[in-house]
């Protein structure tokens, strides 16, 4: 046997093996105690394993910091730090352990640089115990139920099932949430959660410690935003399982407040929900000379870069964008080429602190700015001159379809000018031949396309050409003066119509309409260029005075409610149409909440708005109608209060409405299309019980899903699916909208992407149940609509 005669390695394997046994002596796996400590790789771990407590590197940093973690994630996921402005880089040095009765982490130097910072009379007994919760407590050994000091009252930047956020009364101290500076650095960001000082009940992001986004929402003991209860409101949604369900709200350095949990099957964190929905919403989010995109990135204006590459790779936007080349502020010449000139960029909104001058030409506003080195940018509208001096803050980026431009001109040195924004007298010269030459012949063909439009009955539509006006004389041809009306719905009567070509149209005459006509008229345009497969294409509108009319596309099959409620009228669908009915409408859904220009609110979402065509392809309806009635369409709902229908309880509240409002409605509807039958008549057949409780209960009891369905489908539907549809729909329907998905993660649940736990009961609608004369049958004539109305709209 070879033995080795090298005394120092004989030295270090002996060090070696006292370090071990060391570690496996010095610690309860939960439990630091007096006169003992913890360095380099040692760790606690939670009773259960759910969380452990060390040293950790954050990224490809160097630094090390004192955290806790998820031990039953394999993506370390940091919830707390200790030493979040103080790293150390020697963790076999420094150490984390109890000294005069707090907890202390010590540096390479054995300088205290974090303590619990207590005072305590029983220095002798106090032990830190890591709980199964994530919550690291300092207690007196000898009373053990009253923590002297515990993590949860001092969060970093996240919040865990059973932590909370509160202000301290007698100190009028708030507790922050604070973000990391970026992602591979805990040191506090510039963003933080707060509730308000003044004690309203509301809680703000804060940035740079000013007020930048308030939630606006009040808060009662019943809110899950309320969070001196978020330890009831998250438990509820997530922790029905704890054993498999892993969920946190974190501050993100982009600002945003997010919930996200743990999807074992993919190895990563899902996004929940989020707020505000785009970072663009905070002032200056990217800096200086920066503009933000809805894509969730910043960009250096044209002629800047990044202050930092670093911080941006990090995702650390704060410092903003730098000149690429300083300006020559010593030529003010206009136009000569050499001196420093302007490129004209269009935004949606100007930067903010303009200053206005007194100028008569878009060029004297233009000199005004470049005989001015502090000028960095101009912009001439409406016969107004205003210039900016210094830093150009809040800039968004135009978006597609985007019905604001706003032109402003950034002054670049010269040779930041792209070539194709600055051009030569010569190219002018060919550019303005062209542009006649072009406009001679539009305005050839525009006159003979006028003197062929005369002969025709009705205009032809097509909303990607923008030619989506219809005159309402040829709309009463095409529909006979209007005498075949097939319904009336919330927002009007509709009207079978047919086209010189033989197709049949919708027309749909609104009613309640105030708004002027150019508003509409941008405002249905921007409609009109929707298109999304699963959302009903309209075909043109008309806007003369009053009138205001909408024309559709005919759905041959009618509205889902026929299908569903109607036995006599038509066959029953089978189980696997109603699947891809429902994933068909949520894909819908998501368009709308998601990809659209503007998030639109449908407001309306029920079987009566989802039409079928001749394949049973779902297309959505009365999209965007909301959003034209405008505060018209508060009082036509006024009559839908207090009713048990489609209507999130936030409606009855009058708080502010989200995207979260459809995805209760939709939830509704799912639990509809599963059993065949409107939700509140099954309160006849089921021992009294509401029909979306009924389902919950049964869920959770594990009871046989199958007397859910519909008797006309003879318990013939896939049981896996129905179980994923009907826990998706009772997410939908919980009684706060944080604790619902987004429109977004029930496509992905339904398409089988994401697993989804175990809904609790919505305590609003349970209560209902318990109250049956609570429960209206929707007679109001605001919402009697025929399916035959809602056939072709």
């Amino acid at each position: 046997m070879h033995t080795t005669k090298n005394p120092w390695l004989k030295l270090s394997v002996l060090h070696f093996m006292w370090f071990s046994l060391n570690c496996q002596l010095s610690f309860g796996a939960d439990t630091i105690s007096a006169n003992q400590s913890l360095s380099a790789d040692q760790t606690l771990v939670s009773s259960g394993g759910n969380f452990v407590l060390g040293f950790f590197t954050p990224g490809n940093s160097s630094n090390y910091y004192i955290g806790i973690w998820f031990g039953k994630v394999s993506e370390q996921t940091p919830v707390w730090v200790a030493n979040r402005e103080t790293p150390v880089r020697d963790i076999y040095s420094s150490e984390l352990k109890i000294s005069d009765g707090n907890l202390v982490l010590f540096n390479e130097s054995q300088v205290p640089i974090w303590s619990t910072n207590i005072s305590s009379n029983s220095s002798s007994s106090v032990v830190a115990v890591l709980e199964d919760r994530g919550n690291l407590v300092l207690r007196d050994g000898s009373n053990s139920s009253a923590p002297l000091w515990q993590s949860f009252l001092h969060p970093t930047h996240t919040l865990l099932p059973g932590s909370n956020l509160s202000l301290i009364e007698r100190t009028n101290q708030n507790q922050l949430l604070t973000s990391w500076k970026n992602i591979e650095d805990p040191a506090p960001g510039i963003f933080s959660l707060e509730l308000d000082p003044r004690g309203s009940n509301a809680y703000f992001i804060m940035w740079n410690r000013t007020v930048n986004y308030s939630m606006g929402r009040p808060w009662d003991e019943q809110s899950g935003f309320f969070f001196d209860d978020i330890s009831t409101s998250y438990s509820s949604i997530w922790l029905n399982d704890p054993e498999s369900t892993i969920t946190r709200v974190i501050m993100d350095v982009s600002g945003q407040l997010k919930q996200l949990y743990w999807f074992e099957g993919t190895r990563k964190w899902i996004e929940y929900s989020s707020e505000p929905y785009q970072p663009c919403e905070f002032y200056a989010y990217c800096g200086a000379f920066g503009s933000c995109n809805d894509n969730l990135y910043c960009d250096c204006l044209t002629g800047f870069r990044p202050t930092s590459e670093q911080n941006w790779s990090l995702q650390d936007y704060s410092e903003g964008c730098v000149r690429k080349t300083k300006l020559q502020c010593d030529n003010t010449s206009v136009g000569n080429g050499m001196g420093d000139q302007f490129l004209e960029s269009h935004y949606s909104t100007f930067p903010e602190h303009p200053q206005n001058k007194t100028a008569d030409s878009s060029m004297e506003c233009k000199s005004t700015c470049l005989e001015n080195c502090s000028c960095t940018a101009y912009a001439f509208e409406n016969n107004r001159c205003s210039i900016w001096i210094g830093d150009l803050l809040n800039l968004q980026q135009l978006r597609q379809l985007s019905t604001s431009r706003k032109t402003l001109y950034i002054k670049l040195a010269a040779s930041e000018i792209p070539r194709e924004s600055s051009p030569t007298n010569t190219e002018r010269v060919i550019v303005v031949a062209i542009a006649v030459s072009a406009g001679l012949l539009l305005l050839g063909l525009m006159l003979f396309l006028i003197r062929r439009g005369r002969r025709r009955t009705i205009i032809s539509t097509d909303p990607a050409n923008g030619s989506l006006v219809v005159r309402y004389r040829d709309l009463q041809k095409a529909t006979k003066n209007f005498s075949e009306k097939l319904g009336k719905g919330g927002f009007g009567s509709v009207f079978r119509g047919t086209l010189p070509d033989g197709s049949v149209i919708a027309v749909k005459k609104l009613e309640s309409i105030n708004q002027g006509e150019k508003q509409f008229r941008a405002e249905v345009g921007t409609i009109g260029k929707i298109n999304h497969v699963n959302l009903v294409h309209l075909r043109g509108f008309c806007s003369e005075g009053s009138r205001k009319l909408l024309v559709y596309d005919f759905m041959p099959k009618g509205s889902l409610d026929r299908h569903l409620f109607h036995a006599k009228d038509s066959e029953p669908l089978d189980w696997k149409t109603r699947y891809q009915i429902a994933l068909g409408a949520a894909r819908g859904l998501v368009y709308l909440h998601e990809n659209c220009v503007d998030s639109i609110i449908h407001c309306d979402i029920k079987p009566e708005n989802i039409l079928l065509d001749g394949d049973n392809c779902p297309k959505l309806a009365d999209f965007g109608l909301a959003k034209l009635l405008g505060r018209e369409f508060s009082r036509v709902l006024t009559t839908m209060r207090g009713t048990v229908g489609y209507l999130a309880p936030e409606w009855i509240s009058g708080v502010s409405i989200t995207t979260k409002a459809d995805v209760y409605s939709f939830g509704m509807m799912l639990l509809e299309i599963v059993s065949g039958r409107r939700n509140f008549e099954h309160t006849i057949d089921v021992e009294g019980t509401f029909f979306p409780v009924w389902t919950a209960r049964q869920l959770i009891e594990g009871t046989d899903l199958l007397q859910l369905l519909d008797s006309r489908l003879n318990g013939i539907a896939d049981l896996e699916e129905l179980s994923r549809i009907c826990k998706v729909a009772c997410w939908c329907i919980q009684d706060h909208e944080i604790q619902r998905p987004s429109i977004g993660q029930v496509v992905q649940i339904l398409e089988g992407i994401l697993d989804v736990n175990l809904p609790p009961i919505p305590r609003f609608l349970q209560e209902i149940s318990n109250d049956e004369e609570q429960i209206v049958i929707f007679t109001d004539s605001t919402l009697s609509v025929s399916s035959e109305a809602h056939a072709m709209i």
